[in-house]
């Protein structure tokens, strides 16, 4: 990016954009930067008018046929083979189905289950100190869960914690018997090599599950090409799906015949409308299903999903790295001496698409920005993230969303007392 930018240069290149005609696609309220896609996505048009579809047509007069006729019981391998194809997905591998949470605990589940019939001294989990939450109270869980539930004596189940590539490579060794990762940092948009680390893993004689929370929809992934095992992820953020919809998960078809769902719910069963006494999984996708499917929630999933189908996920990932250049070089020029300090990687092929500064009032700066339209996010300690979704964000936007910082910053508008109370959601 050249130095001498000016928002009018931006607004020529926004106009001979031909992802801009995207933000049509998606109501947003009048004066208000988004920034905020990477934890929720915006609502796209006819989002709304699919989920009164459901609820007046659908359900108000199909009642219970609906389920038959209007395609509800395939509904999530239907949108799992659609997504499938953002992922590099072949048929039946992919299903849009409960939270990431439990995804992610069926996948390390299966993961053990395999590697102790295979290798059986292997029983640490590895993860990142810096993974999202949750990824770490699952797979402590779990390795708990198993522990307490063995009557063997002697090594237990463990979660090991790694700090980046160099402390994977050093942690991996015969005892290792899965590893999870999240794609792209949830924090700092930082974002592992999959195709590398993939080989690295296996070479190890471990299995790997990636979290793509933070990368579906918002940067090319392949998981056949990179030989991946499994992945999960969430639907509400690059892939504007609605708040709390339904998550996803995708297993390798190798791996299909031999997981057990350790949460064997009907919907996974092979034939569940015979009601049988016993369980007998399905042999595809679905054995990671679990109970009865939000249908709602996933009606809406399909208008985010064809959206994202339809724009070119390689011209996608252009913008947004162009965007994220931007926002880095507009910020560190026209906000320099303000004591923001980038925490996200300047290269390319090591950052997703949101970029995130960290400063000692990072949540108050967060709050005024909110206040004046500017909707970014706050994670601890002191990060001020922001999320570039380019199907709805132009390079305009960029410029005003970095005036309204500087402006904030300048006159210490941030400094204000209702900036320093803390919201239940950050």
């Amino acid at each position: 990016m050249s130095t001498e930018l000016t928002r009018e240069s931006l607004a020529r290149l926004d106009a001979a954009d031909p992802l801009s005609a995207f933000g049509e696609r998606f109501n947003l309220p009048e004066g208000v930067i988004y920034l905020d896609g990477n934890s929720l996505g915006a609502l796209p048009k006819g989002a709304a008018e699919r989920a009164a579809q459901v609820v007046t047509e659908e359900w108000g007069q199909g009642l219970i046929r609906s389920w038959n006729t209007a395609g509800w019981f395939e509904m999530p391998l239907k949108l799992g083979d659609k997504l499938g194809q953002l992922l590099g997905a072949k048929p039946n591998e992919t299903a849009i189905t409960d939270t990431t949470t439990l995804n992610l605990f069926k996948a390390l589940a299966s993961a053990l289950r395999t590697q102790k019939a295979d290798s059986p001294q292997r029983r640490v989990i590895l993860t990142e100190r810096d993974n999202f939450p949750t990824d770490i109270y699952i797979a402590e869980g779990l390795a708990d869960l198993v522990n307490s539930l063995s009557q063997e004596t002697g090594v237990a189940y463990e979660v090991k914690l790694i700090d980046g590539e160099a402390s994977l490579r050093a942690a991996l060794d015969e005892t290792v018997a899965v590893v999870a990762l999240s794609h792209v940092n949830y924090r700092t948009g930082s974002m592992w090599d999959m195709d590398e680390t993939t080989a690295a893993i296996h070479g190890s004689g471990a299995l790997v599950v990636w979290d793509l929370a933070h990368a579906a929809g918002a940067v090319p992934i392949d998981l056949n090409a990179a030989d991946a095992d499994y992945a999960v992820g969430c639907t509400y953020k690059y892939l504007n799906g609605g708040p709390g919809s339904p998550a996803f998960i995708w297993v390798n078809a190798r791996h299909h015949e031999r997981f057990w769902q350790p949460l064997s719910g009907w919907w996974s069963h092979k034939s569940p409308f015979e009601m049988a006494g016993s369980y007998t999984p399905a042999n595809d996708i679905r054995r990671f299903m679990c109970g009865t499917q939000p249908v709602t929630s996933l009606a809406m999933i399909e208008v985010g999903l064809d959206i994202a189908l339809e724009a070119d996920m390689d011209k996608v990932r252009a913008n947004s790295l162009e965007l994220v250049d931007l926002f880095i070089e507009l910020v560190e020029t026209r906000c320099a001496g303000y004591g923001l300090e980038l925490v996200t990687p300047r290269e390319h092929a090591a950052r997703g698409s949101h970029v995130s500064f960290r400063h000692e009032h990072g949540y108050e700066i967060i709050a005024a920005l909110i206040d004046q339209g500017v909707i970014g996010d706050y994670r601890e300690p002191e990060v001020l993230r922001f999320g570039i979704t380019p199907l709805y964000l132009t390079r305009t936007d960029i410029w005003d969303a970095v005036e309204k910082l500087r402006e904030i910053l300048h006159t210490n508008a941030w400094q204000r007392e209702e900036y320093a109370v803390r919201n239940a959601v950050t």
